[in-house]
C-alpha cells in the first residue's frame, strides 16, 4: 500500500470483525418489513460470505507522514491521511463492541464539517491501544520536526534581512558621501 515512507506499524484485525459485521449488517436489515426477507437471505450465506471478504480486504498502515486505510469489496474505499491533517483518535467502546472484545477507533481530521466528524473509522483493531498510541506520537514527532524547520527557516531569514540592511545602510551611506563631494 505504502509507495515511498517507511511503514511504521501496518494494523491487524481481530477475525471476530466478521461476525460483528454480520450481525450489524443483519440487524439492520431485521428492522424493517421490507428488510427481513432481505435479512434471511443475509444469515443463510450471503452475509457469510460478504463479511469474510470484507475482511480479508480490510488494511491499514501507518506511515511516517500518513495513515493509510482500504476496506470495501463492490465499493473499494483507500483513504490517505496526512498525520499533521490528523486533530484525534478517538477510542470507542460501546456495549456491543465490548460484548465482541472489540473497539473502534475514529480518526477525526482538521478542516471537517459538523456533519462530517470523522473521515475514517476502524472497527477491530488488534492492539487498538497501541496503535493509537503509536499514531499520535508519530504525529507529534513530524509536527515538532515540522516546528524546528520553520523555526530554522525564520532564523536564516532573520540573518538574511539584517544583511540586506547592513548592504542597504552601506550603499546609503556611499551616496551621502558622494553626494557631499559632488556639492
Amino acid at each position: 500500500m505504502s509507495e515511498t515512507n517507511p511503514i511504521i506499524i501496518k494494523a491487524e484485525f481481530n477475525p471476530i470483525v466478521r461476525t460483528y459485521i454480520l450481525l450489524y449488517i443483519g440487524g439492520f436489515l431485521a428492522l424493517t418489513v421490507f428488510g427481513i426477507p432481505l435479512a434471511i437471505i443475509w444469515f443463510l450465506g450471503v452475509g457469510q460470505w460478504y463479511s469474510r471478504h470484507y475482511f480479508d480486504k480490510l488494511e491499514c498502515e501507518l506511515t511516517d507522514r500518513t495513515l493509510h486505510f482500504k476496506q470495501g469489496i463492490l465499493f473499494q474505499v483507500e483513504k490517505t491521511i496526512p498525520l499533521e491533517n490528523i486533530q484525534d483518535l478517538t477510542f470507542i467502546e460501546g456495549p456491543v463492541l465490548r460484548y465482541y472484545n472489540l473497539c473502534m477507533i475514529r480518526v477525526e481530521t482538521a478542516g471537517q464539517s459538523a456533519h462530517a466528524s470523522n473521515q475514517m473509522s476502524l472497527v477491530g483493531l488488534k492492539d487498538a491501544q497501541v496503535f493509537r498510541a503509536t499514531a499520535l506520537q508519530q504525529r507529534q514527532l513530524l509536527m515538532d520536526n515540522r516546528n524546528k524547520s520553520t523555526n530554522n527557516d525564520a532564523d536564516k531569514n532573520s540573518a538574511t534581512l539584517l544583511e540586506i540592511k547592513d548592504l542597504l545602510q552601506g550603499i546609503n551611506d556611499n551616496l551621502k558621501i558622494l553626494t557631499t563631494k559632488n556639492q
